[in-house]
């Protein structure tokens, strides 16, 4: 219901205003896109970790490989929750904006609690996405130092008589 017209003013004001929730949905969106090609990385890989257990492979070996691609899946699901959550809170203090300022009604607290959550839920998406690509650098560390040392000792069998 609008109460009175609104003046050119005010709606490029509210426009102007509008436009940071909007920059930051498609920050959002391209942190999303980050965390879905991640996602899309690690169910690969788990698709072939399964197959080869069904196919009876180094059982402890997958298992393990199986263990660790389930806690980047975790990570992975909380950095996408929340980074989901993020863009519709954003989106809601968008809608909230516009529908506050043609009702002229007190929207002030509901825009800046919808705009604190998502800020929030960015912050949170964003520390486990960190988390699952600490996990993942450790993990490749971890490989990098095994293949590294069977080198070695291959290198070194080699040498002995």
């Amino acid at each position: 219901m609008i109460n009175e017209p609104l003046e050119t003013a005010s709606v490029v004001h509210i426009i102007q205003i509008a436009l940071t929730p909007v920059f930051l949905l498609s920050g959002i969106a391209a942190l999303l896109g980050v965390f879905a090609n991640r996602l899309a990385r690690v169910a690969d890989r788990l698709h072939i970790v399964t197959g080869a257990l069904e196919t009876g492979g180094n059982s402890a070996k997958l298992t393990a490989q199986l263990t660790y691609l389930r806690r980047r899946l975790r990570i992975l699901e909380v950095a996408v929750s929340m980074g989901a959550m993020a863009g519709a809170m954003t989106c809601a203090a968008t809608l909230t904006l516009f529908i506050g300022t043609l009702r002229e009604a007190g929207s002030g607290g509901v825009l800046y609690t919808l705009f604190g959550l998502a800020v929030i839920c960015i912050f949170v998406a964003l520390m486990a996405f960190m988390a699952e690509v600490l996990v993942t650098t450790i993990g490749l560390r971890a490989r990098a130092e095994k293949a590294e040392r069977q080198a070695d000792e291959r290198a070194e069998a080699e040498l002995s008589p």
